[in-house]
């Protein structure tokens, strides 16, 4: 069932700060699945939370439900916590980009791209 109460301010928060696409997070998402050593399903492989931010993306902001914005408040959260208030491009260590790049945020792309 859907909800829309997610406010406009998180959905272009969410927006902004995942600045990879479906495809490209897709694509990482498969590629880190394929670095385990653990056989998994293809579609369960990748970070539960990865998975979820994919799914978002595919909705339209009428079909999100309750849990859906849960996911969106802390994947918000965590990029901040990481990433400041302001992130400019980024390097980092390859560990740091991998864990945000698995929640849909490359912090070598600017925000909002």
């Amino acid at each position: 069932m859907a909800n829309t109460d997610v406010d406009a301010e998180l959905w272009q928060e969410f927006h902004d700060l995942v600045n990879m696409t479906s495809r490209e997070l897709g694509e990482w998402l498969a590629v880190e699945a394929a670095d385990t050593d653990v056989e998994e399903l293809q579609d369960q492989a990748a970070p539960a939370i990865g998975r979820r931010v994919l799914a978002i993306l595919a909705k339209r902001r009428a079909d999100l439900t309750r849990d859906d914005i849960e996911v969106m408040e802390q994947v918000v959260a965590t990029i901040r916590d990481e990433r400041g208030e302001e992130p400019e491009p980024t390097a980092g260590e390859a560990e740091w980009r991998h864990r945000l790049m698995s929640i849909g945020h490359d912090p070598l792309k600017p925000v909002g791209s």
